[in-house]
């Protein structure tokens, strides 16, 4: 999770080493509840993005946007009961669960989850099917609704011997989860994905993000790895396009979900997809947006509004923005 509170004309007066080391800062792992039930009552009682039952013009277009959850727990009757939350909300597009950061304990790998509690690959894995089949029996009868469902995990700080071996059981877990869902019958309604928060400032020299990503794409069969991090502050001012690009769709089987919390993001995205296009010949392919918050939360745009702001930065600087899917996910926790 990442929050700017310098407005872009002070981003731009910072030397970049300061910028860098400032964004570094400000890098914060969120500061959840301790019973998920707690918060999850509240998402149940509350929708995502209140709005009128018949929106018009180009919000009625975009009014489909999901909620992605830091998890606190693997128990698969709370993921289960969160899944069959978003299809009570009829939600379809890209959700992505954050388990935390990857860590290893017990001689597997796993994540360490926003409780602090260890949870292996398996048990997340489990968890996910938890929240398919909530998902899919909580549907109503004939709907055509879908998601995919992305198991997401960080570059902040790995726990791990090997952080390219902490990417081949990140892709071989979501091989299964795919194999699992078509198995079960779930596959019409739900999609297996990966997903990492990958932030410059939590890993400066690139390494250890680099060979995550390496050892997703030696295993993966076919799923898409969602990048949903930030830029820390743009191109060059902690990595470099090529780097940045890499891991937001430069690299086969991703696909940038950027956050774009508040019109400086979205410029900082928008700059990136133009030295792509213009240097690399190739574009930045976007998932959508990722957003964060809750009503008691004042964290910046929601994804309808993320999308617009991200839509405006790219025509700016000359990049066609048609392809960025409508809409977007909102992460709590």
């Amino acid at each position: 999770m990442k929050r700017y509170v310098l407005s872009l004309a002070a981003v731009l007066a910072v030397a970049l080493v300061a910028a860098g080391s400032a964004l570094a800062d400000r890098s914060l792992i969120p500061d959840l509840a301790a019973d998920p039930s707690v918060w999850l009552t509240l998402l149940q009682e509350s929708p995502l993005n209140p709005s009128p039952p018949q929106p018009s013009g180009a919000d009625e277009a975009r009014a489909g946007t999901t909620l992605s959850i830091y998890e606190h727990t693997a128990k698969p009757w709370i993921l289960s009961a969160q899944g069959c939350s978003a299809a009570k909300r009829q939600e379809t597009g890209v959700v992505v669960l954050d388990f935390g950061k990857p860590a290893f304990r017990r001689h597997g790998y796993g994540t360490i989850l926003f409780s602090g509690r260890f949870s292996l690959n398996h048990r997340i894995t489990t968890a996910m099917v938890g929240y398919a089949h909530g998902y899919v029996s909580c549907l109503p009868e004939g709907s055509t609704a879908s998601i995919t469902l992305a198991r997401g995990t960080s570059n902040y700080d790995p726990a791990v011997p090997s952080a390219y071996a902490a990417g081949v059981h990140w892709a071989r877990a979501t091989n299964k989860l795919g194999r699992i869902l078509v198995r079960e019958g779930l596959a019409d309604h739900v999609e297996a994905a990966a997903a990492d928060d990958a932030e410059p400032a939590w890993d400066r020299g690139f390494r250890k993000t680099r060979d995550f990503f390496h050892g997703f794409r030696a295993a993966v069969r076919g799923h898409t790895l969602f990048d949903y991090g930030s830029l820390d502050g743009g191109v060059g001012v902690v990595w470099n396009a090529r780097q940045m690009w890499y891991v937001a769709g430069g690299l086969r089987h991703t696909q940038a979900l950027p956050e774009i919390y508040n019109s400086v993001m979205a410029d900082e995205w928008a700059d990136l997809a133009r030295i792509a296009h213009n240097r690399y010949h190739r574009d930045v392919s976007f998932a959508g947006v990722m957003t964060q918050g809750t009503a008691t939360c004042n964290c910046g745009l929601r994804p309808n509004e993320a999308h617009r702001v991200l839509e405006r930065a790219l025509d700016s600087v000359g990049v066609d923005a048609s392809a960025i899917p409508d809409g977007g996910t909102n992460i709590v926790g």
